[in-house]
């Protein structure tokens, strides 16, 4: 409610740690979004666990369609899909850029709109000496002086991650943000894992190499 107080235009709540269980029991998150819709009056965005899964204790199986309804239900705007994205995003280029209409990006947004769907990407710098010393395709971005490796590397690649950053993934943030593009997202946003809680700004290599990549709205988040 204070940002709200304070004039911001949207809120995002991102649950880092629902991977670990269904969103359909995570009773404590949907009280805080429910009571948030009472009385704050911007569009509200969550996220963590967009996914489809199954309960280990009934077996029943919950789609991410079934998830987001959910969410919708208890006030939210718009829902935020993390690592469900990285995967989705990963068998879309081994596919050969090619849609199965399956994924929960996809399927999301085809009932909601683009616009409920926001891509959460959490990237971290790989420092390079060489743009020649990555994998082709990844996207590499040049660091200015004051941002360069621990050892004077001038390039990186911006990995991504899954499961709140814990753990890493052989795909770029521009690679995940062009493929949730085309599957139907409506919005990227963006956490850099580097700069977070440094309160050193926004990684800007970053969101200067995605906002290229992309037409859809990109958001610095860290």
């Amino acid at each position: 409610a204070r940002y709200y107080d304070e004039g911001a235009d949207e809120i995002a709540f991102l649950n880092i740690t629902s991977f670990r269980q269904g969103v359909i029991e995570d009773m404590p998150m949907l009280q805080v979004l429910e009571e948030a819709s009472k009385c704050i009056f911007v569009p509200l965005t969550v996220g963590g666990g967009i996914r489809s899964y199954t309960d280990p204790e009934s077996g029943k199986v919950y789609s991410a369609l079934e998830v987001v309804s959910r969410y919708f239900r208890a006030g939210a705007d718009k829902v935020s899909i993390g690592s469900d994205a990285v995967v989705a995003a990963e068998e879309y280029y081994k596919l050969g850029e090619k849609k199965t209409g399956e994924t929960s990006i996809e399927t999301i947004s085809q009932v909601y709109g683009v616009q409920a769907v926001v891509i959460s990407i959490d990237p971290k710098r790989v420092y390079v000496d060489s743009p020649e010393s990555v994998d082709k395709k990844h996207t590499v971005v040049s660091l200015e002086d004051d941002q360069k490796g621990p050892d004077g590397e001038r390039y990186c690649w911006y990995q991504c991650t899954v499961k709140g950053g814990r753990e890493d993934r052989d795909i770029c943030a521009v690679s995940v943000a062009r493929a949730s593009e085309s599957l139907g997202a409506g919005e990227i946003m963006l956490n850099c894992i580097d700069m977070d809680g440094q309160c050193k700004g926004y990684d800007l290599a970053l969101m200067n190499a995605v906002a290229g990549a992309v037409t859809i709205p990109v958001i610095a988040s860290s």
